[in-house]
């Protein structure tokens, strides 16, 4: 469980994509409170994406990433070098800052916008049409992990209000129109939608 509250931004050291699966390594520069508290098995969000941490060192860290993962999610589309954001899981005792995000991606949308205004930026994401159920104008929505709220919901497109420290501490900064992000829907919306269809 995560809160979609962005501790560091990661870079993407090496992709190895297979059919079948594959692996990532991340490299931790700039995030020493993140490498210091690692250990082999731990989960850790990398751009939303719950995985398992299979090896690490003081620099980096390596995830396996099977074929479900790599077809539903932007790691099939990432190259060394890209920016991921990173987030432990949440602790029992912690504040909940964001929404209850789980790591399990539902999809893939794509940018359709960084605008600044002012000393702000409007990010706009086209939502797959499968997801668009779970979107309410104010609601919560999970991009590459980040907790954020839907301003505005229009024609299949979420623009989200972008305040200055979150430009400047997450991979929204290096976000351009087409990029790939993951999306995580609410998950009471998920159950609320289970529970009537049961009915």
């Amino acid at each position: 469980m995560f809160t979609g509250i962005t501790e560091n931004v990661g870079t993407i050291d090496a992709l190895e994509r297979r059919a079948d699966g594959g692996r990532l390594r991340v490299n931790l520069a700039g995030a020493r409170d993140i490498s210091a508290d690692l250990k082999l098995g731990d989960s850790i969000s990398v751009n939303g994406c719950c995985l398992t941490v299979a090896e690490f060192s003081a620099e980096h860290f390596a995830a396996d990433l099977s074929g479900e993962t790599l077809r539903r999610t932007s790691f099939g589309e990432k190259k060394p070098g890209d920016l991921v954001n990173l987030e432990r899981p949440l602790a029992a005792s912690a504040r909940l800052g964001g929404h209850f995000v789980q790591g399990h991606v539902d999809g893939i949308g794509r940018v359709a916008r960084l605008a600044p205004e002012g000393d702000s930026w409007w990010l706009s994401v086209r939502v797959p049409e499968d997801l668009r159920r779970y979107v309410a104008e104010k609601g919560s929505i999970a991009i590459d992990g980040i907790s954020l709220t839907i301003a505005r919901w229009h024609g299949g497109v979420a623009d989200f209000a972008i305040i200055p420290f979150t430009h400047a501490h997450t991979n929204v900064r290096a976000m351009a129109a087409g990029s790939a992000v993951n999306i995580e829907s609410d998950v009471l919306a998920k159950y609320v939608e289970s529970l009537l269809a049961a009915r």
